[in-house]
């Protein structure tokens, strides 16, 4: 069994506590609107199933490697010289950050 010291437990939940404090709550109508949009708009272009299309694919197994806030910053500033647009403005980091969490979680539909 693993011990861990005071200081190192009093850190680990301070990290712990923070990640709750600034990790909003989306409802399920806010998380149903991010699907949604991930479905149809993302779909336009990454193909309707997220298999590829004009741009690649969005599975899970190829995005695993690539950490979230890399992903929210390709979702809001866009790749230059591609097809990629940027969506911030009409996204904020949080729903970035969701999404990208959203496309790397292995999905049945």
């Amino acid at each position: 069994m693993c011990m861990l010291s005071g200081r190192t437990y009093r850190s680990v939940a301070a990290v712990v506590t923070a990640m709750y404090a600034i990790t909003p709550c989306w409802s399920d109508d806010r998380a149903k609107s991010l699907e949604r949009l991930v479905r149809q708009d993302c779909g336009s272009c990454h193909g309707m199933t997220l298999k590829g299309g004009l741009g690649p694919d969005l599975l899970a197994a190829r995005l695993a490697g690539i950490p979230s806030d890399t992903l929210a910053g390709i979702i809001l500033d866009g790749v230059p010289g591609t097809p990629m647009p940027p969506w911030r403005g009409l996204l904020s980091e949080q729903d970035a950050l969701w999404i990208a969490d959203y496309l790397k979680t292995e999905r049945t539909k």
